[in-house]
């Protein structure tokens, strides 16, 4: 599971998501990828499922690239505790994701065989996703 190796701090506030995404909104790596149309928060074990679901379709050929990394530190606490008494224990590292935002990448593959690969790949995650492929890929030029 993704998570950080150390952090500064073992708990973190909230924080809000507005607006669209600044950077990570454009392809940089492959040549096709899914691109977040929500704001939500992605676990750690989501993307480790939509990381696995590309693998097994695309059977290890061509090349993905995970563009988001859960740093974000969620706390909770436990079941039926009163009010008060602080923040509650790390439970887990999310990954914020907002609109615009590339979530995976690929290269490598066929068209078809991509877009079904990220097709699988969006059914693990809570966001809606599109589908976008780099402006100068060559439709005409493909791989068998």
């Amino acid at each position: 599971m993704l998570q950080p190796k150390k952090t500064k701090f073992r708990r973190q506030q909230k924080g809000r998501m507005k607006g669209v995404a600044q950077r990570g909104h454009e392809l940089s790596f492959g040549s096709f990828g899914i691109k977040s149309l929500q704001s939500k928060w992605i676990t750690g074990r989501q993307i480790e499922a939509a990381r696995i679901a590309v693998t097994r379709h695309m059977q290890r050929q061509g090349q993905i690239w995970i563009r988001i990394f859960p740093d974000k530190p969620i706390t909770k606490k436990p079941a039926e505790v009163r009010m008060g008494k602080g923040k509650g224990a790390p439970e887990g590292f999310v990954a914020p994701v907002t609109p615009g935002r590339i979530i995976i990448e690929v290269e490598g593959v066929a068209f078809e065989l991509a877009k079904e690969a990220l097709r699988l790949a969006a059914q693990k995650l809570p966001v809606t996703t599109k589908f976008v492929v780099r402006r100068d890929y060559d439709f005409n030029n493909v791989i068998a």
